[in-house]
């Protein structure tokens, strides 16, 4: 048991972990829950930032996007309402976890501008869980807040995003 134990350990460590430096742009689409769940139906966003291997397994860097909520609008004999859109932009410091080749964890973490008239954005972060799908292409799923003045936004996201590798990558 004990070799066995040893064998997987000595192969996780052994495999070629690499992190992912470079550009990355891509984008996202999240269903919104607890206080914007019946203002917003759903949302997209354009995810862009840039990542630095501090080393074999860690990535840092900056990331910014735009994420953009479609207001609710409904109607009937006794009700009528038509919800504004509600828009962020964060900008956010991130960090990535890579505990092999194709899965990573980590968190991006910073301040939300809003962007829309009466919203005055707030802190802003997002767990991220990504799948790399090929050498530049990786699948990810999120969790987003901002913490707002008397609320919070929070959506569930799924998203592609694609890395321009720099030349000092591995």
């Amino acid at each position: 048991m004990h070799k066995n134990l040893f064998a997987l350990i000595f192969l996780f460590m052994g495999t070629g972990i690499f992190a992912q430096e470079g550009f990355k742009l891509g984008f996202h689409g999240g269903l919104p829950i607890n206080d914007f769940n019946d203002a917003v139906t759903l949302t997209l966003a354009l995810d862009a930032g840039y990542m630095y291997a501090a080393n074999e397994t860690i990535d840092i860097g900056i990331a910014t996007g735009f994420i953009h909520g479609f207001g609710e609008s409904f109607s009937s004999e006794a009700i009528e309402a038509d919800f504004p859109n509600v828009e962020f932009m964060p900008v956010a410091a991130s960090v990535r976890i890579w505990t092999s080749n194709s899965f990573s964890f980590g968190v991006d973490g910073g301040y939300a501008v809003g962007i829309n008239d009466g919203n005055d954005g707030g802190l802003y972060y997002r767990p991220v869980i990504g799948y790399l799908m090929g050498p530049s292409t990786e699948v990810n799923f999120s969790y987003s807040t901002v913490e707002l003045d008397g609320a919070t936004w929070n959506t569930l996201n799924l998203g592609v995003l694609y890395t321009f590798k720099s030349k000092r990558s591995r």
